[in-house]
C-alpha cells in the first residue's frame, strides 16, 4: 500500500538524512476561481519550481516563466537548491503546505523514497497527455506506486569516455573495445604525473559500471518483498576487483574524491601545458569545458572542443559492446503538499511540450520523451550519448534508496576499495549497513 506523508517525517527522524532548511514558495495573491469540475483553477496562481543545480540553462527557465504567465496569468518562480542539500530540504519542505516547493526536479535515484512515503500528487490521468510510452521508461518505472505515476523523467544524461587523442596517438594505443582492454591500455597510458584513467576514489557512481559490467548490482529484492544489498554477489566482487586494479595502476585520483569534474584534469594544465589525465568518464554534457583554452566575447575563460586533440568512446563492456553505466538525470513530480494543483499540473504540461522537449535536446540534455531524441543532434557527443544511454541502468528502485545516497555509505565502500582494502571483507560489512537502510 501506498504509505502517508508521515512516512516522510519518520524516514527524517530515523537519521536517514541530515535535515537542513527550507526555502519558501511564494504566497498565492490571488484567489483560484472554481474550475468546471469543481476543483481550482489554475487562473492566476503563483507557484515555486525547484530545479537542482545548473543544468536547466537560463534560455530554458525563462521559457517556462514566460509560458506560465501566458497560460495561467500567475508568475512561475523558480529556485535553484544544491544538490549537496537538496535531500534534507526536500524531506523538510515536502510535508509543509506554506513551504514546498509546488513542482520540484528530483534525482531519479531518490524517486522511489519520495513516491512510497506520498509526498507527490498522482498524475497518472496525465501520463498519456504528458508522453505516455514515448517516455523514457527506467525513469517513469522508478516513479511508479502500485501502478499510479508520481514522478516522470525531467531530463536524461549518460556517462561516456573522452579521451585524449594525441596521447593515445603518442603511445601507440587505439581505443579499447573490452573492459580488459580499458584497463590494459589506461595502464600503459598511466605515468608519474599523468593518471592513464582518472577517476575519484570515491567516485561510486562511475564506479558501479565495473559491477554491472561483470553481471553484479548493488541491491535485489528478495521473494519476500524486502531488499538486500548485492556487494558480496560474485560479480559484483569480480567487477570491484576490476576497479581496484584500475584505482592502483591507472589513476593518481585521491581516494577521498566523489563524483566531480575530471575534465580539468584532462584539458592542458596551465603551468605545464599537457593534461594530468588521458582518459576520464562523465557525463555527455562535459564535452561544453573540453577543449583548449580561450575566451568568449565577454572576456570570460572557456575551453574549446579541439578534434585533433580530443575524442569521446562509450565504456565498453565485458565481452565488448557497451557496458552498463549509470543513468544520470532527474524526475519531476508535483507536491502533494501543494495548494496550487491546478498551477502546478499546467507547469507539467509546458514541460513535456514539444517545444521545451526539443529545447532540451538541443541543449545537450535528453529529453524525457524519446521522440524528440533527434533533438540532440547527430554528432559524435549526440551519438556517444544515444550509445550509452541505451545500455544505461538505474540504482536499485528501493524505498530507502535515497538514505543510502544520504548516508555517505557508498562513498565511504569505494573510498575503501581504491586504498586497496580487502574487497570480500569490505563488501560483506557495507552489505550489513546498506541493507538496513533500502527498505525504508
Amino acid at each position: 500500500m501506498k504509505k502517508t506523508m508521515v512516512g516522510i517525517a519518520a524516514f527524517a527522524t530515523a537519521g536517514a538524512l541530515v535535515l537542513a532548511g527550507c526555502s519558501s514558495s511564494d504566497d498565492n495573491t490571488t484567489s483560484p476561481a472554481p474550475s468546471a469540475t469543481g476543483g481550482a483553477s489554475a487562473e492566476g496562481q503563483n507557484i515555486t519550481l525547484w530545479l537542482m543545480g545548473g543544468d536547466t540553462p537560463d534560455a530554458l527557465r525563462d521559457y517556462l516563466k514566460t509560458e506560465y504567465a501566458a497560460a495561467t496569468g500567475g508568475t512561475l518562480t523558480i529556485e535553484e537548491q544544491d544538490w549537496g542539500d537538496a535531500l534534507s530540504k526536500l524531506t523538510t519542505s515536502l510535508p509543509d503546505s506554506e513551504n514546498t516547493p509546488d513542482v520540484t526536479e528530483i534525482g531519479n535515484t531518490w524517486s522511489p523514497t519520495f513516491t512510497t512515503v506520498g509526498a507527490f500528487s498522482d498524475i497518472s490521468d496525465m501520463y498519456e497527455e504528458l508522453g505516455g510510452a514515448s517516455l523514457l521508461k527506467s525513469f517513469v518505472d522508478v516513479g511508479i506506486v502500485d501502478g499510479k505515476n508520481y514522478a516522470l523523467p525531467y531530463y536524461f544524461g549518460s556517462r561516456y569516455n573522452f579521451y585524449r587523442k594525441d596521447v593515445y596517438e603518442a603511445a601507440g594505443v587505439s581505443v579499447p573495445t573490452t573492459l580488459q582492454e580499458f584497463s590494459d591500455v589506461t595502464k600503459k597510458l598511466t605515468t608519474s604525473d599523468m593518471s592513464g584513467f582518472y577517476i575519484g576514489g570515491s567516485d561510486w557512481r562511475n564506479g558501479i559500471s565495473w559491477i554491472f559490467a561483470n553481471g553484479g548490482d548493488l541491491a535485489k529484492q528478495g521473494d519476500d518483498g524486502k531488499w538486500v544489498s548485492t556487494l558480496s554477489d560474485p560479480n559484483s566482487i569480480k567487477g570491484l576487483q576490476m576497479l581496484q586494479d584500475l584505482y592502483k595502476n591507472s589513476s593518481h585520483a585521491p581516494v577521498g574524491e566523489f563524483d566531480s569534474t575530471p575534465w580539468v584534469n584532462i584539458n592542458d594544465n596551465e603551468s605545464t601545458g599537457k593534461p594530468e589525465a588521458a582518459t576520464i568518464i562523465a557525463p555527455g554534457w562535459a564535452h561544453w569545458s573540453i577543449g583548449d583554452a580561450a575566451e568568449n566575447d565577454n572576456g570570460d575563460p572557456i575551453n574549446v572542443w579541439n578534434d585533433e586533440k580530443n575524442g569521446v568512446f562509450v565504456l565498453p563492456g565485458v565481452d565488448g559492446g557497451v557496458a552498463p553505466v549509470f543513468a544520470g538525470g532527474s524526475n519531476i513530480a508535483i507536491s502533494a503538499a501543494s495548494k496550487n494543483q491546478e498551477g502546478a499540473r499546467e507547469l507539467m504540461k509546458i514541460i513535456f511540450s514539444a517545444d521545451f522537449q526539443n529545447m532540451l535536446g538541443q541543449n545537450g540534455l535528453g529529453p524525457a520523451n524519446l521522440d524528440y531524441a533527434s533533438s540532440l543532434g547527430d554528432d559524435q557527443f549526440a551519438e556517444a550519448l544515444r550509445t550509452s544511454a541505451a545500455g544505461s541502468k538505474l540504482t536499485p528502485a528501493a524505498p530507502g534508496w535515497a538514505a543510502v545516497e544520504g548516508s555517505g555509505l557508498l562513498e565511504e565502500f569505494f573510498g575503501k576499495v581504491n586504498a586497496g582494502g580487502d574487497i570480500p571483507a569490505l563488501a560483506a560489512e557495507y552489505d550489513g549497513k546498506i541493507s538496513a537502510l533500502l527498505n525504508g
